[in-house]
């Protein structure tokens, strides 16, 4: 079970999510804490499961230059394993999630354009087991909370 956050711990964990390339030094600085602090309480946070990694985020220009879309899928019972697979084989397959309601899961797609979505759905839709599919096209971002900006 991951320790409960204090406020300290949620400010350093935005500050990381908005900048995970940020030194100790400088988080410190926007914490008002020493840098031995912040060092423990990043190696807590880690240690814990808190923190699993430090990534990329992508910018502006590349999500300009492509086609997201969340597709919803709903599976055949005992199939989910299979299609969970097939999906993770799937370098445009970003991201997956297991949700309540009328589908299962909720996948997050990243394309080159319309027609690599397109076909890419198809697959999707192919696979065995996917009993239904719905997409939605990202047209726009409205709120990004992971930004430095806020």
């Amino acid at each position: 079970m991951a320790p409960p956050l204090d406020a300290t711990d949620r400010r350093l964990l935005s500050l990381l999510q908005a900048n995970a390339r940020a030194g100790t030094a400088t988080l410190a600085r926007q914490l008002g804490l020493a840098r031995t602090t912040v060092v423990a309480r990043m190696a807590r946070l880690e240690r814990s499961g808190v923190v699993a990694g430090y990534g990329v985020r992508l910018g502006a220009r590349l999500d300009a230059s492509t086609v997201r879309a969340w597709c919803s899928i709903s599976v055949r019972p005992r199939t989910a394993p299979t299609v969970l697979g097939a999906l993770q084989a799937m370098a445009e397959v970003e991201e997956v999630f297991a949700v309540s309601g009328a589908f299962d899961y909720l996948v997050f797609l990243r394309c080159a354009s319309h027609e690599q979505l397109d076909t890419l759905l198809d697959r999707v839709g192919q696979l065995d087991g996917v009993h239904q599919t719905q997409t939605s096209i990202v047209l726009s971002r409205k709120i990004d909370r992971r930004s430095a900006g806020g």
